[in-house]
């Protein structure tokens, strides 16, 4: 009797691991296997099986990126899942109501509203009591970097839409980026990858930067893409993979100094014509040279090179965070801010271009320019290319000879 019993236990044992197991293999609802087994197939066995088991993100993190990109991209039948996963991994549930606050700012009151409703079932069913605010202190913004963000918003923004200029760095950054609700490293995830999911990438260098500022590892950040081409599908993960990689292109280079370059504390020489070489094709028309690259040690934000082009060579259209100045050393050349005039510069002129500003620079149509360019970083971010300028829009400068 002993051994039939023993028997009927191991049985029973394994049929309960058994449907643990299957129920493990099988995520997606029956309905997907009926339907569509080859989905079934890639959601039970890629998604939850591979990609949710990856250690490059926490559990946790992968909850805060999935429900972040579903609330964002206003995918409501899914958030109830997702909301319980995250709870199930760790996620508090004034995390989760401070993510869909952040979110309002970042893909609008309407996905906001809608997930708030489908949370609170699943806190009534869960018998979560109501969440109030915390009572700890606000998270301090690091000065230098705010006064930097608000001037900008100051410059580029302010002129157009006053309101929104002001309601940016008073409400946005001065009191939701505070909040100690959500830690500064899961706002930033939080909103990094709303931004990938909703195919923002021009937005992404800053709070991309902005999340490793705050603690997101670069292993962390290239994982955040992964996970969300699963949630807003490949073709903006795939659009965030070049912005990511330049972010961590402009980091690696500000924190790597070179061999060859003086320990911090001394003073540089760049020689004339050192490291002489021809601009990137991609962001130049016609034949253009750099040389004396150079970049202050840190905290200093700035940097700057020679640039000689050829006569009717010039830059792409394009935009710096924080300006730009150029000394205009020999020859003849040409400047436009989009919409504006074509101005003629020359020697010992001085050309200060503000913040994000659309603008090109380059020699005239019969006469080679040279110039020194001077800008500094914000967040690792110099200058933000755009398209080339078209012959048409070039040719405006001629009759300025």
């Amino acid at each position: 009797m002993k051994n039939i019993a023993a028997g009927i236990a191991i049985s029973a044992l394994a049929a309960t691991v058994a449907e643990a197991e299957d129920r493990r293999a099988r995520v997606a609802p029956p309905a997907v296997y009926d339907v569509a087994p080859g989905f079934g197939h890639f959601t039970d066995g890629v998604l939850f099986e591979e990609v949710w088991e990856r250690a490059e993100l926490a559990p946790r993190d992968r909850s805060l990126v999935t429900v972040a990109a579903i609330v964002s991209t206003g995918r409501t039948a899914q958030i109830g899942g997702h909301v319980r996963r995250a709870l199930d991994n760790g996620v508090q549930p004034a995390e989760i109501g401070e993510l869909i606050t952040q979110l309002a700012f970042y893909s609008g009151w309407p996905n906001a509203i809608s997930a708030v409703s489908e949370t609170k079932k699943v806190f009534d069913e869960r018998g979560i009591a109501a969440v109030t605010d915390s009572a700890a202190a606000r998270i301090e913004l690091e000065a230098a970097a705010e006064a930097a963000r608000a001037a900008t918003v100051d410059t580029a923004v302010a002129p157009t839409a006053p309101a929104l200029a002001d309601l940016t760095n008073r409400v946005l950054f001065g009191d939701l980026w505070q909040r100690p609700d959500l830690s500064a490293r899961d706002r930033s995830l939080v909103t990094m990858s709303a931004l990938i999911a909703i195919g923002q990438p021009e937005q992404l260098p800053f709070h991309a930067n902005r999340a490793m500022d705050n603690g997101l590892g670069r292993a962390e950040a290239s994982e955040v893409v992964t996970h969300v081409a699963f949630y807003a599908g490949w073709p903006r993960a795939m659009s965030a993979v070049p912005v990511l990689q330049r972010v961590f292109e402009t980091r690696a280079a500000s924190s790597e100094p070179s061999a060859a370059q003086p320990t911090a504390g001394d003073v540089k020489v760049i020689r004339a014509n050192e490291g002489r070489a021809s601009a990137p094709e991609q962001y130049f028309t016609g034949r253009v040279e750099t040389s004396g690259f150079y970049k202050g040690d840190a905290p200093a934000r700035i940097g700057g090179a020679t640039v000689s082009f050829s006569p009717g060579a010039r830059t792409a259209w394009h935009t710096h965070p924080l300006g730009q100045t150029l000394f205009i050393v020999s020859g003849s050349g040409w400047v436009q801010k989009e919409g504006g005039p074509v101005e003629k510069v020359g020697p010992g002129d001085v050309v200060w271009i503000p913040p994000h500003v659309k603008h090109w620079h380059g020699a005239s149509a019969n006469e080679p320019m040279t110039h020194f360019a001077v800008a500094e970083a914000l967040n690792g971010s110099v200058v933000t290319w755009m398209e080339k300028v078209a012959d048409e829009d070039y040719n405006q400068g001629s009759q300025l000879d």
